[in-house]
């Protein structure tokens, strides 16, 4: 029975989630497999991988054949080094603690350049904020100097209205106080006349 290590497609339309699977290279591409042997989420960054890494490379001693993908999950996770590692001690090239020196060595420096990665996209993040951030407060200024300037426009407009309203206000006070004393005069020269 030819086995393969593949992909099984999980998840929903448009958030894939797969399962790394050994399964019969003849079954279909969800459907019967023979081990789960880890899951691989590509929608976050950097992509999320689970692998059991000696059920993985006993697989692949028994003669399993990798896909593209599952060889890149495979080689991303150290699987096929591991095999490579463990075919060099089955020559006598190796020991048995060399081999697992040289895979925990490689471990050790993957986790480094994944961390390094994860920083590095953490402070790509807060650039890109400190940058909107810079961009959103110019904005902001520049919206506030034009709020300003219509505000000193509509009192410049107010104050031009308010002083023709203000002379007219007086004009009318001076007629009225005018007025006023030429009633009084005029109900005096009545009561003259009728008298």
């Amino acid at each position: 029975m030819p086995v393969k290590i593949r992909l099984q497609r999980r998840g929903k339309k448009g958030k894939p989630f797969y399962w790394v699977v050994a399964a019969d290279s003849r079954s279909k591409r969800d459907g019967k497999f023979l081990e789960k042997l880890g899951t691989y989420n590509p929608n976050s960054n950097p992509a999320q991988i689970t692998l059991d890494v000696d059920g993985s490379v006993k697989w692949l001693q028994n003669g399993a054949q990798p896909t593209d993908t599952a060889k890149r999950i495979l080689s991303y996770k150290g699987a096929l080094l591991k095999h490579h590692l463990l075919g060099g001690v089955a020559k006598g090239a190796l020991t048995e603690d060399q081999a697992n020196k040289k895979f925990e060595d490689w471990l050790e420096d993957k986790e480094q350049k994944v961390e390094g990665k994860k920083g590095d996209l953490a402070k790509a993040q807060e650039e890109a904020k400190a940058i909107a951030l810079a961009a959103e407060k110019e904005v902001n200024e520049k919206r506030k100097a034009a709020a300003a300037e219509v505000e000193a426009e509509a009192t410049a407009e107010e104050a031009e209205a308010e002083a023709p309203a203000e002379e007219a206000a007086e004009a009318a006070e001076e007629v009225a106080a005018t007025e006023a004393e030429e009633a009084p005069a005029a109900d005096g020269e009545e009561k003259n006349a009728d008298a």
